[in-house]
C-alpha cells in the first residue's frame, strides 16, 4: 500500500485527468459488459452507464472472438520493446494501490495481444505507431523514453497524449494522440473489467474491484433484496459457462 512506502518510495499523488478512481467508478456499467475487443466505444460506453447494462443479448456478441484457454502464451503482435512501452501505459492508467491488483495483474496486456490477433487485427499499426510516439514525445519533451521517466512525468505525458497536446518534432501520432490514448484506454477497461475468457480480468479481480455481483441468469425477490442488502456473494463465473452465452449456441 502507498501509505506503508517510505515517504520518498512513495507513488506520487495521480492527476485527477486519468485517475484510478474515476477509471473506476466510471468503468463500472461499461467495464461489466465489455465481454468484447472493440465493443465499448464512447457512445456505447455512455449509454451502458444510462442503462447499467450487464450483458449484451446472444445475438449481438459476434463470432470473431471466441474464449481463450487460461495458459498465456507468447505476445503476438509486438516487439518487447513496443510492449514494454504499452505495459508501462497501461500500468500508469490504472496501477496496483491500496485499493486492489492494477491493469497489469488483471491481464490487460493479454487482452490486448489477443484483441490485435483477432477482433481489432486492423488496429496493430495504430499500436505501434501511437507507442512510437509516444516514445518520441517522451524523448523530445522529457529527455528520456518514457519507460525510463518518472510516474509523475510518465503521467503528465499521458495526460498531454489524452488531451491531443503531444505535437511537436513530428512525433507521428497519426491523427490526434488523444485517439491513441481513448483506444488504448478503452482496450485496458475490457482487459480489466470484462469477462476473462478473452484473457484478462484474471481471477476476476476487476469485477472484484467494481464489486460486481456476477452474471446471473434469474434473481428471484428475495435474491433482489439480498443482493442490494450485500447479503449475498458474488456470482464468479464467465458468461460463457451459461449455455445461454456460449459462442454458437445463439444460432
Amino acid at each position: 500500500m502507498n501509505a506503508d512506502r517510505p515517504k520518498d518510495q512513495r507513488r506520487p499523488e495521480r492527476p485527477s485527468t486519468i485517475s484510478r478512481r474515476d477509471l473506476i467508478r466510471t468503468a463500472g456499467a461499461a467495464g461489466a459488459v465489455a465481454l468484447i475487443p472493440g465493443a465499448i466505444g464512447p457512445a456505447e460506453a455512455a449509454a451502458a452507464e444510462a442503462s447499467e447494462a450487464v450483458l449484451p443479448p446472444p445475438s449481438a456478441l459476434p463470432r470473431a472472438l471466441a474464449p481463450v484457454p487460461t495458459a498465456a502464451g507468447p505476445f503476438m503482435n509486438l516487439t518487447a520493446v513496443e510492449t514494454e512501452i504499452l505495459s508501462s501505459m497501461v500500468d500508469r492508467l490504472l496501477p496496483s494501490d491500496e485499493l486492489g491488483p492494477g491493469a497489469l495483474e488483471a491481464g490487460a496486456l493479454r487482452f490486448i495481444d489477443r484483441a490485435l490477433s483477432e477482433a481489432d487485427s486492423d488496429a496493430v499499426d495504430s499500436y505501434r505507431a501511437g507507442l512510437a510516439a509516444l516514445d518520441q514525445y517522451s524523448r523530445y519533451t522529457r529527455g528520456a523514453p518514457f519507460i525510463e521517466l518518472s510516474e509523475r512525468d510518465q503521467d503528465s505525458v499521458l495526460i498531454d497524449v489524452q488531451t491531443g497536446a503531444a505535437t511537436g518534432a513530428g512525433v507521428g501520432f497519426e491523427g490526434s494522440s488523444g485517439s491513441f490514448f481513448n483506444m488504448v484506454k478503452s482496450h485496458t477497461w475490457q482487459g480489466t473489467f470484462g469477462d476473462p475468457k478473452y484473457g484478462g480480468n484474471v481471477d476476476f479481480v476487476g469485477w472484484d474491484l467494481l464489486r460486481y455481483p456476477g452474471v446471473r441468469m434469474s434473481v428471484s425477490p428475495d435474491e433482489q433484496r439480498r443482493l442490494e442488502a450485500n447479503e449475498l456473494p458474488p456470482v464468479r463465473q464467465s458468461a460463457y459457462d451459461y449455455p445461454t452465452f456460449r459462442m454458437g449456441d445463439a444460432e
